[in-house]
C-alpha cells in the first residue's frame, strides 16, 4: 500500500456518510452480541456453558454516492450493501435496485465507490474494489475505524483510491491513501449541532454538557492557534530564504488570511463592547428577575403563616 495518492484529485466528505456507517456498524453490533447470562444459569454452575470468547467485531458494508466536478469529489451520501463472505462480493442485484432508486430522487448522484469499517485495508477489499470498476473506473474505498482510540484528534474515516504500480515486474492494483476535507451544508450542521446536545444517557447536568461544550471551542480554538503557528515559522523560514519561495503556497495562504476575521479594527471593538454589555444587561435584568420571584413567595408563605396566627389570636395581618 502506497503512503498517498498522486491522481491530484480533491475529496469532500459530508457528515452524513460517517453518520450513516457509525449507524450500520452499531446495529450490526449491537444485533450480533450474545444473550446476556441470567443469574439462575449462572448460579447453576453445573448446567452453565463455558464462557466464550467474544467475537471478533463485525464488519459492514456500503456504497458512497456523490458528484465529481472537475477533480473534485464530493460524497454527499451513502447507503447499506448485502455482503459475501465466502465470494467476497456484494450483492450485485440490490445494488443495481438501490442505484435506479437514486436516481429517480437524486438525478445528479452517482455511486463514487464503497465503504466499509476496520483499522486497515485487507486484501479480500480489492477483490470489491475491482467489481466496483464496471460502475465507476476509479471507485474511492471509505473506511472508518470503530475502534476508540482517546489520545487520536483526527477523525478514524481513511479514503483510499486505486493505483497501477508495477510490482516485482508484474502490474498491480493497491490502494493508496488520500486526503480529504469536512464538508457541510446548513441541515448537516443543525442536524449534527442537535446530536452534540442531547443529554447523555447517564443523566449529566447541564453543567456537565456546558463544560463539554467550552472544551471542544477551547480545543478548537487552540488547534487553529497551532496551525497559524505553523504557517507563521514557514512564512519566516520563506522570508529568509531557508525554504524556497512558492507562489501557489502563498496564494493559499493569502486566501486563508483573509477568511479569518480582523479583530484589531475599531469597528470590531464598539461591536464587541455593544454585545458584551447586551449580555450582561440581560444577566443583570434575569438575576433581578429571580430575585423579585423569591421575595415574592417568601412574602406569599409569611403571609399564609401570619394569617393563620390572627385567626387564632383574633388580629389581622399587616402585610
Amino acid at each position: 500500500m502506497a503512503s498517498s495518492s498522486s491522481s491530484g484529485l480533491t475529496f469532500k466528505l459530508h457528515p452524513l456518510v460517517i453518520v450513516n456507517i457509525s449507524d450500520h456498524y452499531t446495529r450490526v453490533k449491537s444485533q450480533s452480541l450474545p444473550p446476556p447470562t441470567t443469574p439462575h444459569s449462572a448460579a447453576n454452575g453445573a448446567d452453565a456453558l463455558p464462557i466464550a470468547s467474544p467475537p471478533p467485531p463485525p464488519r459492514v458494508f456500503g456504497c458512497v454516492i456523490g458528484v465529481q466536478l472537475g477533480r473534485t469529489v464530493e460524497i454527499f451520501n451513502s447507503f447499506e450493501l448485502l455482503y459475501d463472505p465466502s465470494t467476497h462480493s456484494l450483492d450485485r442485484a440490490f445494488l443495481e435496485k438501490k442505484q435506479e432508486l437514486y436516481k429517480k430522487v437524486f438525478s445528479q448522484f452517482y455511486i463514487l465507490g464503497w465503504y466499509s469499517t476496520g483499522s486497515d485495508a485487507q486484501e479480500s477489499d480489492m477483490i470489491i474494489h475491482k467489481a466496483l470498476m464496471d460502475i465507476n473506473e476509479s471507485p474511492v474505498y471509505v473506511l472508518l475505524n470503530p475502534a476508540i482510540n482517546p489520545a487520536q484528534k483526527d477523525l478514524p474515516v481513511t479514503i483510499y483510491e486505486s493505483e497501477l504500480h508495477v510490482i516485482d515486474g508484474i502490474p498491480q492494483l493497491i490502494f493508496v491513501q488520500s486526503s480529504y476535507t469536512i464538508e457541510t451544508v446548513e441541515a448537516e450542521r443543525i442536524s449534527v449541532d442537535h446530536v452534540a446536545h442531547l443529554k447523555p444517557s447517564d443523566g449529566g447536568s447541564a453543567a456537565t454538557q456546558l463544560a463539554a461544550h467550552l472544551t471542544g471551542i477551547h480545543s478548537a480554538i487552540k488547534m487553529l492557534n497551532s496551525r497559524i503557528r505553523v504557517l507563521h515559522h514557514y512564512l519566516l523560514a520563506m522570508q529568509k530564504g531557508d525554504i524556497a519561495c512558492e507562489n501557489s503556497l502563498l496564494r493559499q495562504v493569502s486566501s486563508l488570511l483573509r477568511r479569518l476575521p480582523a479583530i484589531e479594527s475599531e469597528k470590531f471593538r464598539d461591536d464587541f463592547l455593544m454585545e458584551y454589555n447586551d449580555t450582561l444587561l440581560v444577566t443583570y435584568l434575569a438575576m433581578f428577575t429571580n430575585c423579585s420571584s423569591t421575595m415574592n413567595e417568601l412574602v406569599d408563605k409569611f403571609n399564609t403563616a401570619y394569617e393563620r396566627h390572627s385567626r387564632r389570636g383574633g388580629r389581622t395581618a399587616f402585610i
